[in-house]
């Protein structure tokens, strides 16, 4: 960085991720980041949902956030989509791949990836 004005390139260029991981919205993306989720591949999964969010315009619908231990560590990563006025969908041995099927079809579709859930029969 050598000028004041790529620093502020930087910020901008970051504040829509900013705001989809401390905003409010209809819609809460909780990705388990205690240290089995991590170490199964959580970080990149949380990073593809701040990105997706970011890119696809709907930081002032959904808000990304972390948790820690969500207890079901053989299924990790774990993501949890929280939508007002419906029952959570627990998404689970999620990856960065899957997690671009959830935003396109979960959260901008209405219909949770049933294949990638928790009550999936071929976990």
């Amino acid at each position: 960085m050598k000028s004041l004005e790529e620093l502020m390139a930087i910020k901008n260029k970051m504040q829509d991720k900013v705001s989809v991981r401390t905003g409010s919205g209809d819609i809460r993306i909780v990705v388990g980041m205690a240290t089995c989720g991590i170490a199964a591949g959580a970080r990149p999964v949380l990073n593809a949902f701040v990105e997706g969010i970011s890119e696809a315009g709907l930081g002032d619908k959904v808000q990304v956030t972390q948790t820690g231990c969500i207890g079901i560590c053989q299924y990790e990563p774990v993501v949890e989509v929280y939508e007002k006025d419906k029952e959570k969908t627990t998404y689970v041995k999620m990856t960065a791949d899957k997690a671009k099927d959830v935003i396109e079809k979960h959260i901008k579709g209405g219909k949770p990836v049933s294949e990638y859930t928790i009550g999936a029969t071929h976990l």
